[in-house]
């Protein structure tokens, strides 16, 4: 996905799906919220008194939520422009049935994507929708039905859930970790600086941060909106009242069960936007100086000079250094391949590599081990299947095994 802009973020909201269905008050010259000196009266066109909106996500472990490889929609919330919020702002639109208000205007891809992605943990989507729009959803003041042009019963729900789920679809907080070298792990622990680094990287400004018992399972992406939360732009912002409350360090990031998302047919998760929304890249580490190119796969791939690029649970992280070690900081050795019998040797600038007591590793006295490829993807045995103690951090280096150890990754072929 392409870096978040730190500067204005607009989000197209998707066409109404039945005719019969009004439209939002049309907003000119609107007011950034949050930022008004003097009192706005057309709420429509103002977000007030929730006028702070957050996009909150959940990375649930116990019992595992959604996807391997993706965090879950927890919903968009007004708060106001001190961290306080209002909830449950009026009763008479706590609705029971969102499910059928949804099909009803023919937002069935918008409830698939849904029962995938905003999902409960206790396997009651409905009751948990409900719950969010009852409690956030009926306190943003541009949903009110008098801010729509021949209001259509309900009409504010598709609204709400759509414009949630597509804001979800900018922020994919799976890589934006991945590609500082943030990955699930048993073992491995971080720390807030480098985990808000990550998020400053890519969104701009930092997020609110939670954890469980020192384990990270919640992120909160701050913004004011220019207009209504229907067609106005949303501008991402430092948190205003709400603090993390993960400790600064050892906060533990524990891996999912379960299948990744499945992939478009461009390779790309099922999280990701269209192309009007601005996302991370995907396949990028920020700290190698590597170039980001995907190989074409099979194992004539493996030949001249190129990089074995390190990925792990989809998204890259980091690369092999000259010893054969993984390293997410420094420069990605080059590596020489070289047809031998059915496969390829490779060689580093420390001597050729090889498998030895299940160990990878480079060097003047290590027997060149004959390797295969599959896809692109270096192979030992028949099997891409390699695997760490723990996801490299800062001058960390991890040694790469045959055997299983806590992280599996694999590794790419990138000829330069």
């Amino acid at each position: 996905m392409a870096s978040f802009v730190s500067r204005a973020l607009a989000v197209s909201l998707l066409a109404l799906p039945t005719a019969l269905a009004g439209s939002p008050k049309s907003c000119l010259n609107p007011q950034l919220s949050c930022h008004n000196t003097t009192a706005v009266s057309d709420t429509c066109c103002f977000n007030a008194p929730g006028g702070q909106l957050l996009q909150t996500q959940f990375w649930d472990t116990s019992p595992s939520t959604g996807y391997s490889n993706s965090w879950t929609i927890h919903g968009l919330w007004p708060d106001r422009c001190d961290g306080t919020y209002d909830s449950n702002c009026d009763p008479s639109r706590a609705y029971t049935n969102i499910t059928a208000i949804l099909e009803s205007y023919g937002k069935t891809d918008l409830l698939a994507y849904m029962n995938s992605y905003w999902v409960d943990n206790t396997g009651d989507n409905e009751s948990f929708w409900e719950h969010e729009f009852s409690k956030h959803g009926t306190c943003i003041s541009t949903f009110e039905p008098s801010c729509y042009t021949d209001y259509t019963p309900q009409e504010e729900v598709p609204d709400f859930f759509q414009k949630t789920v597509d804001l979800f679809k900018t922020l994919d907080t799976y890589t934006t970790l991945a590609n500082a070298g943030i990955v699930p792990s048993s073992s491995a622990t971080y720390t807030s600086a480098q985990i808000q680094a990550a998020f400053k990287k890519s969104f701009g400004y930092e997020v609110t941060i939670q954890c469980s018992s020192g384990a990270l399972d919640e992120v909160w992406y701050s913004f004011n909106v220019k207009g209504s939360v229907q067609t106005g732009t949303f501008v991402p912002m430092s948190p205003v009242g709400s603090t993390s409350n993960c400790p600064s360090t050892g906060i533990k990031y524990l891996p999912k069960s379960g299948s990744p998302a499945p992939t478009t047919s461009s390779g790309a998760s099922s999280t990701s936007t269209s192309s009007a929304s601005p996302t991370t890249t995907s396949g990028a580490s920020p700290t190698t100086s590597s170039p980001t190119s995907t190989p074409t796969g099979g194992s004539g791939t493996f030949s001249g000079s190129g990089y074995l690029n390190a990925y792990t649970n989809g998204s890259q992280v980091g690369c092999l250094i000259s010893s054969g070690t993984w390293y997410t900081s420094g420069t990605c050795a080059t590596y020489t391949a070289k047809a031998s019998d059915s496969g390829f040797t490779l060689k580093s600038s420390k001597g050729s590599c090889g498998i030895s007591n299940s160990l990878f590793t480079c060097g003047s006295g290590v027997t060149p081990t004959v390797f295969t490829a599959s896809n692109g993807y270096l192979q030992y045995s028949g099997s891409s299947a390699f695997y760490a103690a723990a996801v490299p951090s800062g001058s960390t280096q991890q040694k790469v095994y045959t055997t299983s150890e806590s992280v599996e990754i694999s590794f790419q072929w990138q000829s330069v």
